[in-house]
């Protein structure tokens, strides 16, 4: 009788199938709609670049532009000649600085 029990047992296992498919044909599905819609956005007839020449351009500069909006346009102001030192110690010296190499 453990015979009979062990050759079921052993034909149950042998039947047996993987039923793990799913998953992976939905994340196939998903990142395939994914990437035809990035190409129909990206290079969908209504996303042509508009190019303006530069006959048609109201402002050669931007600080041209910037006036013309009411914005007033100062110079910046200059950097200081001399930095003052950086806090904290300042770095040792070496013991020997005419080492031969």
């Amino acid at each position: 009788m453990t015979d009979a029990s062990a050759i079921k047992e052993r034909s149950a296992i042998n039947e047996r199938k993987r039923h793990g498919g799913t998953p992976l044909v939905v994340a196939a599905v998903v990142a395939a709609f994914g990437v035809l819609g990035m190409l129909i956005v990206d290079h969908g007839p209504w996303n042509k670049p508009k190019l303006q020449p530069a006959a048609h351009a109201n402002y050669s500069t931007t600080g041209e532009a910037a006036r013309a909006a009411g914005a007033t346009v100062l110079p910046t102001e200059p950097k200081a000649p001399l930095e003052p030192d950086p806090p904290g110690p300042k770095p040792v010296q070496p013991a020997n600085p005419n080492a031969p190499q």
